[in-house]
Formats: C-alpha cells, structure tokens, sequence
C-alpha cells in the first residue's frame, strides 16, 4: 500500500496494463469459442450430409496415391455401388470377421474393448475397433496412429451413430473399405479379383475378402495362404452362426 501511495503513475499503469491483458484474454477465449464452434458445425455437416451423399474419395485414397506419385503402374479402382448391389454374404462375412455384435453396439463394443485391454496388459495384440469405428477413420481422417486421430476418431463415431442407420454404415464402410493396392470398396474388389460385380460374389469369395481386410496390401485373395484359407474358413462357420442383420431382412 505504501509503494502505491509514494507511486501512484507507476500503480495506474500496472492498473491500465492488467486491465489491458484481460480484455485481450477474453478476446481470444471468444475468438476460440467461436472457431471450436465453427469446428463442431462443420463436423455435424459433414456427417449429416454423409447420410444422403456417396463418398467421392477418402482422405486415405490421396494419400496412398501421394506414396505412389512415381510409380507410373499406380492405378485407384473405386466404384461407388448401392448396398443393394453388395452380396448379402459380403455383408455377413464383414460382420463375422471385423465386428460380431455390430447391430448391438452404439459404435463402441465395449466387451472387446474389455478383452482388448487385458490383452494388452499381457502383451498380446487384438484389435477392438468396430465396423463404424474405421468408418469415421477412412471417411474423415487419416490413417497414422496416435492420440489426436484416436479422440477424434472417438468423437466422429458419437456422430455417425447419432446420424446415420446401421446399413448406411454398412454401406459406405462396403465402399471405402481398403481391399489391396489401389483398391477401395466390394465392388472393385470384386472386378478385379474375381472378374465379376459385388452383387455376384458367393459366400467362400466374400470371407476370402473379409479375411484380408486387417492387412489389404500384403494379402491377395488369389494367392491365399495356409492361414488365410483358415481364416476364411473360420469366417464362414461365424457366419452361418450369427443372426443375420435385419436391415437384410
């Protein structure tokens, strides 16, 4: 108190000053606010309008087509095709493959969670993403792990199951899906390796494909391995065990 009495200049500048940074403080929280609502608005947008619009390209295709600029054989093979142009066994076999309680879960399958966690305390490798998980990976974000991309990838599924049905899910999940090099989605897939439309795959060709899909680009369904025939096979006794989906109904 005494140094302010003896210095009354000197406290009404430190007075102005503190004033000053406040009002600058504020200021940026605003500025801020409004761009993380800006964020949110854009976000909402896009998924609502992933509920009525095919997907073009994915931020996965451009990248893989910037890896391979120099490769002149390089080639994207993508065609957008109604669910109703996919096999239903695709369906089931994805399913059975990547996501058992697909229908059941809000986009978060909390008992694989679950066992996924215990297996990693004990060192052991086990994926626990859901079907709409990789969906808002493949549709909106990039494919390099780490924290940022896992909580938005967290906060995009919210969204999608809030937005979206289960067979639109399914449907650009069957779209966008990486099936090998260059290759996205059952319809390409199904041209490419088996020289016929989705529609048309049997039910020992779409486990073939389901059980490549956790690694596209090193396996080739018509260059099966020893363990990718049991895979496959494994694929096809989980699907003549679980309930079909009902949106196949």
């Amino acid at each position: 108190m005494v140094w302010g009495t003896k210095n009354p200049l000197l406290l009404y500048i430190f007075a102005k000053s503190f004033s000053g940074m406040r009002k600058r403080i504020r200021r940026l929280l605003f500025y801020l606010l409004c761009l993380l609502a800006g964020l949110f608005a854009l976000s909402v947008l896009q998924v609502v309008a992933g509920y009525w619009l095919p997907v073009f390209r994915t931020p996965l295709m451009s990248i893989r087509s910037w890896e391979h600029r120099s490769d002149s054989t390089w080639k994207t093979r993508y065609t957008w095709v109604p669910l109703e142009k996919i096999s239903p066994r695709l369906v089931q076999a994805v399913i059975a493959s990547e996501d058992n309680r697909f229908e059941q879960h809000s986009g978060f399958d909390w008992i694989e969670l679950d066992i996924a966690w215990h297996n990693e305390k004990r060192k052991q490798q086990r994926g626990a993403s859901t079907i709409t998980q990789q969906v808002a990976k493949n549709v909106f974000l990039w494919p390099q792990r780490s924290w940022l991309r896992k909580g938005l990838e967290a906060y995009y599924t919210v969204l999608i199951e809030l937005f979206w049905s289960k067979e639109r899910i399914m449907e650009i999940y069957l779209n966008v899906a990486e099936m090998g090099k260059g290759i996205y989605g059952a319809e390409a897939a199904a041209q490419f390796y088996y020289k016929k439309p989705a529609a048309k795959l049997t039910a020992e060709e779409a486990a073939m494909l389901a059980a490549c899909l956790p690694n596209p680009l090193h396996r080739n369904p018509k260059k099966p391995t020893a363990y990718l025939l049991q895979r496959q096979k494994t694929i096809m006794n989980l699907m003549r065990k679980l309930p079909q989906p009902g949106f196949l109904e």
